[in-house]
């Protein structure tokens, strides 16, 4: 019921129009005028009509440094271009009234005693006309001197300095002047398109014919200068990273001071490069301190803050779900950059780290503030815990894979740790970093060890452990960490470093060694870490596995490590522990908890087992029987022989790690010299000392059966 009166339940339907929605605006005007202003500083800014020195503090502080130049060196130059104007006259008139047109005209039709006299009268005459002509000039100008005063010779001075500057000005190839020596060469104010269009035809990037485009106007950028260039068609941005050192060498700066990187993506294509050219060496400066020190605490699901390029951008390196390989000769900052990598793994409270120092210095002590497991050493028994703790890596791998598999897809949403598993205390399954510091002296053991019934050297066994977990470790979140000084084949199997997939090169001694830690052909690409100075400590070569500041396309750069001194590493070390006591996550080493060997998977063969043991029997008691180096050869050519039927002296010799002359002598006394073959090497056929792989067996044979050598005994 409204107002006594009953209401129909179908009502009339009226059209009440359309029904708008809006706000109270106090000012009118205010959008608008906001808009324009956008408006207009959007197209100050776009303009071309706009010069670039007026859109901005930068430009115009360096417009006026190139207005101040511009005014202090014209002088200088004027005077310059006059005197090399006044010379080639002087050589013109010269060859003038010598003749010389006619004199090669017809030495050339080899009539010149036939012309003699007709040159010689052809040259009186040309000096007669020079005579005359100068005497007219002095009459003219006397004549108006007389009559207009000395403001004649002033006028006259001033056309004849301005025709010899214009004749003398720099500038190759302008008519009558030839260049005989060039001069001292400079970066110049700006980078000047015709300045790069002739030096990448000078380093032979691009044809005589051939010219460069510009796909946007020089700028600069920290402290050089940097340009975006079209290649022209068929020509690759790939070649001029290739020969970045001829390019840098036409533009007369040394190669570090010049970056040249591919433009990939939507904004880029097989012919467009990204030049960077800097004022000066960029890495003579002092090295920064590690951000690190300035922050209470880091996630290590971010990178880490690694180091700087040459441009001073801040690179950090990405460590889940890869792993990184650092390599250098000694003194080269090695150990400072591995270091710098695993600060972020100890400012995150929720990693677990396994850290060994095979050079057994002091360097990671601080280290066992915070780690799960920590030994510095180099004998025989810390290889043998390295594999203790690399099989028991092995088993916490596989045991997670099959928690994982239980988990809901909420919790985990792949086959991967996710930063919520790796910080959940109940799963157990933290971020794992295995940090190896010398990694060439565990690798390099070749203690015979019996592995499963197998025998191996336990460098070997230590090799296919890590592999192993570099493949199938990252997505469970374990993270390897190597660092060597000995880059080399022998000492990383190629296995190992096929699988690591960041790559940090420090100064080397080739480019073998350099391809070794970076991969293949890298310096065929521009990467080669031999060629970085002596004097640039830090300075290295990084590729990365996964986005950087610099981008995901790039391949690799040249990065300058972060300093991070013993004092500053401890500091870092025990925030790191009070972080971890704090969370309650400081386990194993660092929480006193240092158990012994419980039971070791690879055990040594009876060869190096005591007297005792080899008296009470064992299944390869025979090994026993065999002395030495023959043991240690038979034990090498067992792992590496394969199917060859040839191995070079060298070759055994070092991986005995024995003296040249007593091998030798010793082989013999066993019955077993050397001999001289012709073998095909990647070099081609090379004639080596060495021995065959059949004899060694029929000698380890028969030595096992009870023979005596002919010679003296042992």
């Amino acid at each position: 019921m409204t107002g006594g009166r009953a209401v129909n339940s179908e009502r009339e339907v009226m059209n009440a129009g359309p029904i708008l929605d809006g706000e109270l605006v106090d000012e009118v005007g205010a959008p608008l005028q906001e808009s324009r202003q956008k408006r207009f500083a959007r197209w100050w800014v776009y303009s071309p009509r706009v010069p670039a020195a007026f859109k901005g503090w930068v430009n115009l502080r360096q417009a006026v440094r190139h207005a101040l130049a511009w005014v202090l060196t014209r002088p200088w130059r004027y005077v310059r271009a006059v005197a090399r104007g006044l010379v080639v006259a002087l050589r013109s008139w010269r060859t003038w009234v010598r003749v010389g047109d006619f004199r090669e005209a017809a030495l050339a039709q080899e009539k010149l005693a036939d012309k003699f006299s007709e040159i010689r009268e052809l040259g009186l005459f040309r000096w007669r006309v020079t005579g005359a002509g100068l005497l007219l000039v002095v009459l003219v100008l006397a004549v108006a001197h007389l009559i207009y005063g000395s403001q004649v010779l002033w006028c006259s001075g001033a056309v004849v300095s301005v025709a010899l500057a214009i004749l003398g000005r720099r500038k190759d190839g302008s008519p009558g002047r030839t260049a005989v020596l060039a001069g001292p060469r400079s970066l110049t104010w700006t980078m000047d398109p015709q300045v790069l269009v002739d030096a990448f035809r000078d380093s032979k990037l691009i044809g005589k014919e051939e010219s460069l485009r510009l796909v946007e106007r020089p700028r600069r950028e920290g402290d050089g200068w940097s340009v975006t260039v079209d290649l022209p068609a068929t020509r690759k941005a790939a070649d001029v990273i290739k020969n970045r050192d001829a390019l840098a060498s036409a533009l007369a700066v040394d190669e570090v001071q010049l970056i040249a990187e591919r433009v990939r993506g939507n904004g880029g294509h097989a012919g467009r490069v990204a030049l960077w050219v800097a004022d000066s060496d960029p890495y003579r400066s002092p090295p920064t301190r590690t951000p690190l020190l300035g922050v209470p605490r880091w996630d290590v699901w971010k990178p880490v803050p690694f180091g700087r390029d040459a441009r001073n951008r801040r690179i950090d390196l990405p460590l889940v779900w890869t792993s990184l390989l650092v390599g250098a000769i000694p003194r080269q900052g090695k150990t400072f950059a591995t270091r710098l990598a695993a600060a972020g793994l100890v400012m995150d409270p929720y990693t677990r780290l396994y850290i060994a120092d095979f050079k057994a210095g002091k360097d990671w002590d601080a280290a066992g503030l915070v780690a799960h497991r920590f030994m510095s050493g180099d004998e025989q028994e810390h290889t043998l815990t390295l594999v203790e703790w690399l099989t028991e890596l092995v088993g916490e791998v596989q045991s997670r894979y099959r928690r994982m598999r239980d988990l809901d897809d909420a919790t985990c949403p792949e086959s991967k740790v996710t930063p919520a598993m790796a910080r959940d205390l109940t799963l157990d399954m933290p971020v794992t970093a295995v940090i190896l510091d010398e990694v060439q002296v565990p690798l390099e053991d070749r203690t015979p060890v019996d592995v499963q019934g197998k025998q191996l050297a336990v460098g070997e066994h230590v090799g296919e452990l890590l592999t192993w977990l570099a493949k199938k470790g990252p997505a469970a979140g374990i993270v390897l960490v190597l660092a060597t000084q000995r880059p080399d084949s022998k000492t990383i199997p190629s296995g190992l470093r096929a699988v690591l997939g960041s790559r940090f090169a420090l100064r080397v001694m080739d480019w073998r060694d350099s391809n070794i830690v970076l991969g293949e052909q890298m310096n065929t690409r521009g990467h080669d870490a031999s060629r970085l100075l002596p004097s640039h400590k830090g300075v290295g070569i990084l590729r990365p596995d996964g986005d950087i500041d610099a981008g995901a396309d790039v391949l690799a750069m040249t990065v300058r490590t972060y300093y991070m001194p013993n004092e500053d590493w401890r500091v870092i070390c025990q925030r790191g522990r009070a972080l971890r006591e704090q969370e309650g996550t400081l386990t194993g080493h660092a929480a006193g908890d240092r158990p012994r060997s419980s039971s070791r998977v690879a055990t040594l063969v009876p060869a190096l087992a005591s007297s005792e043991e080899q008296e009470g029997g064992s299944a390869d008691a025979e090994a026993t029987t065999l002395p030495e180096p023959l043991a240690s050869v038979i034990d090498y050519v067992t792992s590496h022989a394969g199917d060859r039927e040839f191995i070079a002296s060298a070759e055994l010799i070092d991986s005995v790690g024995a003296d040249p002359a007593w091998f030798g002598r010793q082989m013999s006394k066993l019955g077993c010299p050397s001999t001289r073959e012709r073998i095909e090497t990647r070099e081609g056929v090379r004639q080596m000392r060495g021995y065959h792989v059949a004899t060694l067996w029929d000698i380890a044979d028969r030595l096992a059966e009870g023979y005596e050598p002919e010679t003296e005994a042992l």
